[in-house]
């Protein structure tokens, strides 16, 4: 009884591929013809990537299915077992993002300083002044940009460019967006250990159709993480732009954020500190300020570091009730608000300018750094 191909078709139907849950042929994963050659039998089992995390597993339990299989109508066999990727692999670190001339982090040191406020609305001023400009929300916790530019009801897609599906980022306000935001329920919370969120970075920055862009924004979670190590990995950063308050408390960690940037390891120039919330004004009363968390610490700070003060950022109500509404208050550049965000949009075009003529290309970190 010589072999045949149904009885190699067969075997593969009792080989589960784990991803799907269904068998090898309903997964349309056998690519072509079985071909025998005497007591040799070959074929090619596609997979949707060369990184496939079941890839052996699902070839060995074919090849010993096949065996099994012909054994039992008494058939010696040879079984030569091929792979293919339908999705092309993701570039080396050093290719990422080819069309982006800028990669700039927005980084605080500790929450609730108005870090994601800042990137939202520095984000819009940028486009406002005529630029190209991303934003990746990396705040994998806590997850700010689909309330703050109204894409809570975005559904993500790819597109399938030069052999690989990409993600297409949201748009909004001349803005492109991709946030974890877009992928989990807004009601529950992340579980995530830590090598989940870096993995969900690396395809927002890998496998994404970010395009051609000015200025890449990334809204950093607070503090140093796991997912800053992974940035300065995986991407060549232009600089840094650190958020804080004026208090004391925000400032002790601001002073390790920029220290992090600047360690000799790392080595990301920061462009500058934003002081957020700097003074009160009320509507009311708008030549009036009232310092409610310490009076230009983040001034003080900057001088102290000998790094560019970008800007001073009041507290008025309208930035919250903007946020909320997903309408970054700088679309409104009439007000005192909005002038403030478009001149620190200004201050780090100049600064990015300043740091690209004077300071060679940051080398991103390697792996293997000791």
């Amino acid at each position: 009884m010589a072999l045949y191909p149904k009885l190699i078709t067969d075997a593969l139907t009792q080989v589960i591929y784990p991803g799907t849950k269904k068998n090898v042929i309903e997964s349309e994963m056998l690519a072509g013809d079985v071909r025998i050659d005497g007591e040799k039998v070959s074929f090619t089992l596609v997979f949707d990537k060369e990184s496939d995390p079941f890839m052996k597993s699902v070839v060995k339990a074919a090849e010993a299915n096949i065996k099994y299989a012909c054994q039992q109508v008494g058939e010696p066999v040879e079984v030569e077992i091929h792979t293919s990727a339908r999705q092309a692999p993701r570039p080396e670190p050093d290719k990422f993002l080819p069309g982006v001339k800028n990669v700039i982090a927005v980084a605080s040191g500790k929450g609730g300083v108005g870090k994601s406020t800042v990137s939202a609305n520095l984000a819009v001023g940028l486009a406002m002044l005529g630029y190209k400009v991303g934003l990746l929300d990396a705040d994998v916790f806590g997850p700010s940009m689909p309330k703050m530019f109204q894409l809570e009801g975005f559904q993500p897609y790819a597109e399938h460019i030069d052999g690989r599906d990409l993600l297409v980022p949201a748009e909004q306000y001349g803005v492109k967006i991709l946030s974890v935001g877009f992928f989990v329920d807004p009601n529950n919370a992340t579980i995530w250990r830590g090598s989940m969120a870096s993995s969900a970075i690396k395809q927002f920055i890998g496998d994404a159709n970010w395009g051609e862009l000015d200025f890449l924004l990334i809204d950093m979670p607070p503090g140093t993480s796991d997912i800053h190590l992974t940035i300065v990995q995986n991407l060549s950063l232009t600089g840094a732009v650190v958020v804080s308050t004026p208090q004391q408390v925000a400032l002790a960690d601001a002073r390790k954020g920029i220290d992090m940037f600047l360690n000799e390891k790392i080595n990301v120039p920061v462009l500058g500190l934003v002081e957020n919330m700097a003074w009160f004004t009320p509507a009311e009363l708008p030549q009036n300020r009232y310092y409610l968390f310490g009076r230009e610490g983040v001034k003080q700070l900057a001088e102290e570091m000998n790094v560019p003060l970008l800007a001073q950022i009041p507290v008025v109500q309208g930035i919250c009730e903007s946020g909320d509404q997903g309408s970054p208050i700088v679309l409104n550049y009439d007000s005192m608000v909005g002038q403030s965000f478009l001149s620190l949009a200004q201050a780090v075009v100049t600064q990015t300018n300043l740091r690209n003529a004077n300071q060679p290309r940051t080398q991103r970190v390697r792996t293997d750094a000791k």
